[in-house]
């Protein structure tokens, strides 16, 4: 069976996220040189990415090791507030010692939609082309309506099965975005869903319990070569039957 976390708090769930990423990454760098990670925009892995940028956690990872990639991105310039790189360097990576060139941002200024969306597949076929997995995790996020990376309900992404990046416009929020696709995140060793609030409840029910219906619920999509997790908290679980 999949592997279902669930805590009491969002609190103490980024602590058991943050230990279980400790756990994972030491252990892979012993078989190998590098760690690569893709990281989740939006609200719910902010407190995580601090957590892990802390005293606490800081001096656990080996972070000249870490490869860094994003799952998405809106398309604003890097300063805006929105903008899911921007959130990733001012809560993690401006804190730890990565070097600047193992950092894999989403270019979102000087360039098209499209011409972003080519150049971060470029980047990621020079890294996994013929490797037995592509990341050795991805974090994601999952949306109350159960959309997740740029995947969202009725959008032709979802169908999308040789591309590893796209982009596409997206009406409801008058911008476009680029994101990875499903091909490309199924391949990696380990995804690790995140999930908090009990405005995910009802989504998550149906992810995990209802019928297979990626259109609606695009999260049903990621079914990974590795292992799948979720994290969640009490108040995202509540309308689980298995718990």
């Amino acid at each position: 069976m999949m592997p279902l976390y669930v805590e009491p708090n969002a609190d103490i769930l980024m602590h058991t996220v943050a230990n279980w990423m400790v756990d994972i990454i030491a252990e892979k760098l012993k078989q190998q040189d590098r760690f690569t990670i893709a990281l989740s925009g939006g609200n719910t892995p902010k407190s995580l990415y601090l957590l892990l940028a802390s005293n606490a956690y800081r001096h656990k990872i080996d972070w000249a090791k870490l490869h860094f990639f994003f799952g998405d991105e809106r398309f604003v310039p890097f300063d805006d507030e929105r903008n899911n790189a921007k959130m990733a360097f001012d809560t993690l990576l401006n804190d730890v010692p990565v070097r600047p060139e193992q950092i894999h941002i989403m270019q979102t200024e000087h360039i098209t939609p499209e011409a972003s969306a080519t150049a971060y597949e470029k980047i990621l076929h020079q890294y996994f082309n013929g490797q037995p997995f592509s990341f050795d995790l991805v974090l994601l996020g999952m949306g109350d309506d159960g959309h997740t990376l740029s995947l969202f309900p009725g959008t032709a992404v979802i169908d999308e099965t040789k591309k590893w990046a796209t982009y596409l416009w997206l009406e409801a929020q008058q911008m476009y975005r680029v994101t990875l696709t499903a091909p490309i995140v199924n391949q990696s060793a380990q995804v690790a869903f995140i999930t908090t609030g009990a405005n995910k409840a009802s989504a998550l029910k149906q992810v995990l319990e209802g019928p297979v219906n990626v259109h609606q619920y695009p999260s049903q999509i990621i079914q990974p070569k590795g292992s799948l997790h979720w994290f969640t908290d009490e108040a995202a679980a509540a309308l689980l039957s298995y718990k």
